[in-house]
């Protein structure tokens, strides 16, 4: 049940790049989840159940919160003053992060405690609802929100949100 392994991720310099690496993991580790909630029914909560499930929980509570906030904090406000119809894209992708986090809250607990995903039915439904999400949400971001960030900031604009996304994850 081991993760995919992945490319090393873009650098700071390049921002668009690193969202869209981010991405593709947090899409590698929602396969961790599905295949982790199906282990579990399988084989119970084993030695490789509890290191799926750290690793999931790792990355969900830091990286991809990171990500989050790299959207929320540097790139929506800065794009939702350029048009009515960017505005309503970056509320309904915040919109999103706001059920992501209330599911992933939900998740969360039993993650740490993988006897308690066994047998739990409302687990499962809910990982299954967060994954789905996750997918669809990417992809809106993927199709519609990163090009207009590639295409609509300056180089300099880029450049300041690669150190925000930098000093967000050195803790600054």
């Amino acid at each position: 049940m081991s993760a995919p392994l992945t490319p090393e991720l873009p650098g700071f310099d390049d921002p668009v790049a690193l969202l869209r690496a981010c991405h593709e993991r947090m899409l590698d580790h929602c396969e961790l989840l599905e295949r982790l909630v199906a282990h579990v029914a399988e084989q119970g909560p084993d030695m490789e159940a509890s290191s799926a499930a750290a690793r999931v929980y790792r990355y969900f509570t830091t990286a991809a919160k990171h990500h989050h906030q790299d959207e929320e904090q540097d790139l929506f406000p800065l794009l939702a003053r350029q048009s009515m119809k960017i505005a309503d894209l970056a509320f309904a992708l915040r919109k999103d992060h706001e059920r992501l986090d209330d599911l992933w809250n939900t998740l969360a607990p039993a993650l740490r405690r993988v006897q308690d995903i066994e047998g739990n039915a409302d687990f499962a439904a809910k990982a299954a609802e967060f994954c789905q999400l996750t997918r669809a949400h990417i992809q809106k971001e993927n199709r519609e929100f990163l090009p207009l960030v590639q295409h609509s900031l300056s180089s300099r604009q880029l450049q300041e949100i690669g150190h925000a996304m930098e000093k967000r994850r050195r803790g600054g």
